[in-house]
């Protein structure tokens, strides 16, 4: 490795040494993030937003393609308006902000800052729904929320956090609950698909379900030092909220009917998340299909005469290609540039030079191996959206390793206290079901439930902690 380029690398703390500080000097050397004044509130830069803005777009898509609409709702939620649904108060009072000022005179009611927008909803769907002409009612927004953490990490635990939050009504509990079911999919497909992250699909228990819920699925992912990352949820409410909302519908039978809610949503810690599953000791590595560069085209001895132009004819090729390309002709030197894009985890790099151009070839250079291949002119576009493809292929199947090595079939509370003090990952085991048993686990293992995969596997007949029969097969682990 050239001097520089070490340099460059030696920015950034081994995952080894400090996972918690590894994480950290990535976000802010491959210029992702910032902090603010204010405390838990973040700085998104262009290129850790370029990132939100693809999740989004891909995303978007997906929903609109399943027949959801983009709404916009008011950031400010009346407390008399937050207090109709009583748990799902409960559940947020400790993170609600409030305004109590407008302007210079004190308001005669306090507005929470959204935590989440079910009451929002509730209450327009309440004007807009009186017939079953009127439902299903699919609407996504995307917005930004405020829960007032008292710890923060960047991507992972902000006080102001971006996501999309999903809403939607349905005549019957059947189509409320499919809906509920097929938005996990979709978590499960993106996570998978675009991010390269593998998921393990699954129901939440009563302890860790939504306020108000009443089944929340989630899709849970394993991060680098195997600790989980919950990346998605979907939530069924039955027609508890239409209830507390007073939102009825005549139905075909000329009878009043309360509807079924939904809801469901993914925020920007799914960035963390990629970070933590992808990323290395030399900096981030970016999945092909998120990045907002996917080729850094680099001109090598660039005074040279016709090197520019050679390097410019690459990069316009790239793009008509429907490859996002840029070009680095800075003054920098090479070795600057290759640890530059290398820390901001650019899946291909594309280096020509007047060797090259003699031979009528590129150079092309993997992020995630390092490899590098001599490409034919002539090649160009074929090979390096092979490569991206390639590059997907082997991050998800490095990250599926990485979770199917740390998943452990436990048969008591002592070898997941085991597991979890020698190695880490997710325990898995029977369970009875009792809120009890889980929180024992807690207690004596330090573990919380992830999730009761959709996939159950018989592993005992017997709960993990208390022996009695089981209903459950269940995952525990450590999460962020």
């Amino acid at each position: 490795m050239a001097k520089e380029n070490k340099k460059q690398v030696e920015q950034i703390t081994d995952m080894e040494v400090d996972f918690a500080q590894w994480y950290t000097d990535v976000c802010k050397k491959a210029e992702l993030i910032d902090y603010s004044s204010i405390k838990g509130m973040f700085i998104y830069r262009p290129y850790g937003y370029a990132i939100w803005e693809n999740i989004q777009n891909e995303l978007d898509k997906r929903f609109k393609e399943l027949g959801h609409e983009n709404v916009y709702l008011p950031m400010l939620i009346p407390e008399s308006l937050l207090q109709k649904e009583k748990d799902h108060v409960e559940g947020f009072a400790p993170e609600c902000a409030w305004v109590t000022l407008g302007g210079s005179e004190k308001l005669e009611e306090k507005y929470c800052i959204r935590p989440t927008s079910e009451t929002l909803f509730c209450e327009h769907y309440k004007n807009v729904i009186h017939s079953h002409r009127d439902l299903p009612k699919l609407y996504n927004q995307w917005c930004s929320v405020l829960r007032w953490e008292k710890t923060s990490r960047p991507f992972l635990r902000h006080r102001e956090f971006l996501w999309q939050e999903g809403h939607t009504m349905h005549a019957t509990a059947e189509e409320a609950v499919q809906e509920t079911q097929q938005m996990l999919n979709v978590y499960a497909d993106f996570l998978e698909n675009v991010l390269a992250m593998p998921v393990v699909k699954g129901q939440k228990t009563d302890k860790e379900k939504f306020n108000g819920a009443e089944e929340t699925y989630t899709v849970e992912c394993m991060m680098h030092d195997r600790k989980a990352l919950q990346s998605g949820t979907s939530h069924y409410f039955g027609d508890g909220f239409a209830r507390a909302f007073g939102i009825t519908y005549t139905g075909k039978d000329n009878q009043l009917h309360y509807p079924h809610q939904t809801s469901w949503g993914l925020s920007t810690r799914t960035i963390g998340g990629l970070i933590m599953t992808h990323g290395d000791n030399n900096g981030l590595v970016l999945p092909p299909r998120i990045a907002p560069i996917q080729v850094m085209v680099i001109p090598v001895a660039q005074h040279k005469e016709g090197v520019l132009d050679a390097a410019s004819a690459l990069l316009d090729r790239l793009k008509q290609a429907g490859i996002r390309a840029k070009m680095d002709a800075s003054d920098q030197t090479m070795g600057w540039k290759a640890a530059e894009y290398e820390m901001k985890g650019v899946p291909l790099r594309v280096e020509i030079g007047p060797k090259d151009m003699e031979q009528d070839q590129c150079c092309i250079c993997r992020r995630d191996s390092g490899e590098k291949v001599f490409v034919p002119l002539s090649e160009l576009e074929e090979t390096a959206k092979r490569l991206l493809d390639e590059v997907h292929e082997s991050l998800y199947n490095r990250a599926k390793q990485n979770l199917e090595d740390h998943t452990r079939v436990c048969m008591t509370l002592e070898e997941v206290k085991a597991f979890m003090e020698t190695e880490g990952g997710f325990a898995k085991t029977m369970w009875c079901g009792e809120l009890d048993c889980e929180l024992a686990m807690k207690e004596q293992a330090g573990v919380t439930s992830r999730c009761m995969p959709l996939e159950q596997e018989h592993v005992s007949d017997v709960c993990v902690c208390c022996g009695k029969p089981a209903r459950h097969s269940i995952l525990w682990g450590v999460a962020y």
